[in-house]
């Protein structure tokens, strides 16, 4: 009389049959666009705050993000409240954008904006005013009119233009925001 087994054939090393050979079909969702084929595994929400969706391949869930628009269905006045709500509420991840692997500084500024203060020799904490005045400074001692014929100089002046221009957009971009 033969005993039936409980233990399955898969225990242990090697595996003593096929990997998936007693599963079932699985069963494929196909794209929600009427007429396609494709699996539709790319979800898109119907609607803002919506917790229902629509499951599209990858070409038709392309063509619905480009054709989708947030603030449909609202004013210029409901639209303008629900962007600064949701300025605010992600405000706090816009400054982590500065951290850059824990560079150096305070999280403040990047690492350019770090070795352009270092060009202009300046500390970490100075404010545009400081930058502005170190960078006149700099730029007439170092002028290539002020210093003719001196490579070192133009070649100091140079990193001291760019020093400024990486200073001066960061300050725009702070201060657009």
């Amino acid at each position: 009389m033969a005993r039936s087994s409980s233990r399955s054939s898969d225990w242990g090393f090697p595996r003593w049959r096929g990997y998936g050979t007693d599963r079932g079909a699985a069963t494929v969702r196909m794209c929600d666009r009427h007429g396609c084929d494709q699996p539709g595994d790319r979800p898109a929400p119907k609607s803002p705050n919506s917790p229902e969706r629509w499951y599209f391949c990858m070409d038709h869930a392309a063509e619905y993000n480009r054709n989708w628009n947030y603030f449909e269905g609202l004013n210029a006045e409901e639209a303008a409240e629900r962007e600064a709500k949701e300025r605010g509420e992600a405000s706090g991840y816009a400054e982590s954008q500065h951290y850059a692997w824990g560079g150096p500084g305070d999280g403040t500024r990047s690492r350019d904006e770090m070795r352009a203060l270092e060009v202009l020799e300046l500390d970490p904490d100075a404010d545009f005013d400081e930058i502005k005045a170190a960078w006149r400074r700099h730029a007439k001692a170092n002028h290539p009119d002020v210093k003719p014929n001196d490579a070192k100089a133009a070649a100091r002046f140079q990193s001291i233009q760019a020093a400024f221009e990486i200073l001066r957009k960061a300050e725009e971009r702070r201060t657009a925001a």
